[in-house]
This record gives C-alpha cells, structure tokens and sequence, in this order.
C-alpha cells in the first residue's frame, strides 16, 4: 500500500474540504488514489466533498476583446499575486492590450503571444518593466480567440474575475447578453452532454450505485437510480440542460429558451481568473496538530 503522506492529505483536503481525518481515512482505504479517495469522501459525505473546487484565490482579471461586427472576439487571463495589483491601471492596460493582439494576430500559445509587439518593445517586454515597476510578479496564463459562425456576445463579471464569449445563431442582442450572463452565473462545464468527459459521468454513475446501495435500495432498482443520478449530473453541468438563471418559475432550461427565440448557441468560453490553480492559504500544519491534540483528549 502506497504510504499516505501529509501532502497528499492536504491536496485531497483542499479538492473537497472534507476534515482532515475523513481524508486520512479515504486515501488509506482508497490504497493512495487521489481521485478514487475523492469519490469515496462524495459518497460519504455529499456536496460537502465539492465545495472547494468553487472557491478561487488567485488573483488577475480576465480581459475580453470584440471586433465591431461581433464577428471575432478575444479572451485573456492574466494573473497577479495580489488584488491590489489586479485593479492597477497599467495591468488592467497589459490584459486588454493582449485581447486585442490574440484577436488580430491569433497566437498559437502564450510564448508566440509574449513576442508580439507592444509599446516600444514586445509583450514580454512589456510585462517584465511592469514587474518591475510594481515590483509585483504577473504572468499570462491562458487565452482563446473565437471566429464566430453566428454572433458573439459577452459579458466581463465581478471586477473581471469572470468573463464570458459566447456565439450563438438567431435570437437578439438581449438574448446574447443573458446567454452570457447565464453562463458566468452558472458556469457549465460544457454546451450538451457530448462535451462532457466519459470518467466524469462514470464517476458519477459509480457515485449514484455506491450511495444507493449504502441506503438500502434494492439492487434491481440500482442501475434506474443511477441513471436518475447521471442525467441530473448533466442538466447540472451542461448549458442546454441547465435552468435559465433569470426564469422566475425556475423550470425553463436553456434549451428551452433557444428555442423559443429560434436560436442556437454554437460555442462559449468561460475563464475564471484561478480556476483550477487555487490555493488555501490556511496553515497547515497548524491544523493538524490542533486537529490531532484534540484526538488526543478524546
């Protein structure tokens, strides 16, 4: 059996933010699988094992270019180490800057981005006197450029943490903003159920069976039930199956809504400054040993 470390405890603890024991517990029955002990903690304990993968703290702004026609668009994600830096002029400046060069120029990666002329120098260049200036580290993470076969739409959300690009077919211009609205609110993982990964929705088919068999359903029902379970799991994290957030009624999905304006939506990018490279900034090793003292007294 794989030896269970503090690290790993810590990463599993961060995915899920589930106590630091239940951690413990999962990896070691799990033989050290990280993914398989993440599943074991959801089975166990719900929702609550998901709760930290919403929870971003790194800082930057997303910065989201359009040409005139809505026919080509930018969007850019640049980080910094503090908030402070994210609202300073001359960064907001670099990230809108960098949308429009993605949009005209259509860097294959963040190195072909970095040397495209900027100022008196490149973006590199660029970027690095603002380092120095501020005297505060910044990096380009991550962009996309879209060519749109319908229309774009956006929309830029919470101090530009969050930004949205979505292309869509028919409808109007309100239709376009509350798309995007939508998706910055609900954050879909993916336009319809073929977008999604075929491990995720096993995982949540093996989730469903594991639950319904702890809480006693007969076994004939198992499959049905975790059928249920999936197709809920897709209406949650799909753009079509989700409900439309500004319906009152709370039962009109966003299929529902395209196709009563005789629309369609092609594609959507969705950045959210951190997404997936946040970190706690709790102390550690602190908690374990309070956690661990107060074991003791028990």
């Amino acid at each position: 059996m794989a030896e269970i470390t503090a690290s790993m405890v810590k990463e599993l603890r961060e995915r899920t933010d589930a106590p630091m024991m239940e951690c413990k517990r999962a990896l070691t029955e799990s033989g050290g699988d990280l993914l398989k002990a993440e599943e074991i903690l959801r089975v166990k304990l719900g929702s609550k094992a998901s709760k930290a993968a919403s929870r971003i703290t790194a800082e930057g702004v997303v910065a989201i270019h359009r040409s005139s026609d809505d026919k080509l668009g930018a969007i850019v994600e640049i980080n910094c180490e503090t908030d402070f830096v994210g609202k300073n002029q001359e960064f907001l400046s670099l990230a809108r800057d960098c949308a429009v060069l993605v949009a005209g120029h259509d860097p294959v990666d963040v190195a072909a981005l970095s040397a495209l002329p900027m100022g008196d120098g490149s973006v590199e260049s660029t970027r690095t006197a603002l380092v120095g200036k501020i005297g505060e580290n910044m990096s380009i993470r991550r962009f996309a450029r879209i060519e749109a076969k319908g229309r774009l739409a956006s929309y830029v959300h919470g101090g530009a943490k969050i930004g949205v690009l979505v292309d869509y077919i028919g409808g109007d211009d309100q239709l376009g903003k509350d798309l995007a609205m939508h998706i910055a609110a609900a954050k879909p993982r993916a336009l319809d159920p073929t977008g999604v990964a075929a491990e995720l929705i096993e995982s949540e088919r093996r989730i469903a069976i594991e639950k319904a068999r702890e809480g006693g359903k007969p076994e004939a029902m198992i499959d049905k039930i975790a059928e249920g379970s999936v197709q809920k799991f897709l209406n949650e994290v799909t753009l079509l199956g989700q409900v439309f957030v500004k319906d009152e009624s709370h039962k009109q999905t966003i299929a529902q809504l395209l196709k009563a304006k005789e629309a369609s939506v092609v594609s959507f990018t969705l950045f959210v400054v951190g997404e997936g490279i946040a970190k706690r900034a709790n102390d550690f090793a602190a908690e374990v040993a309070a956690q661990a003292a107060a074991a003791a007294q028990k």
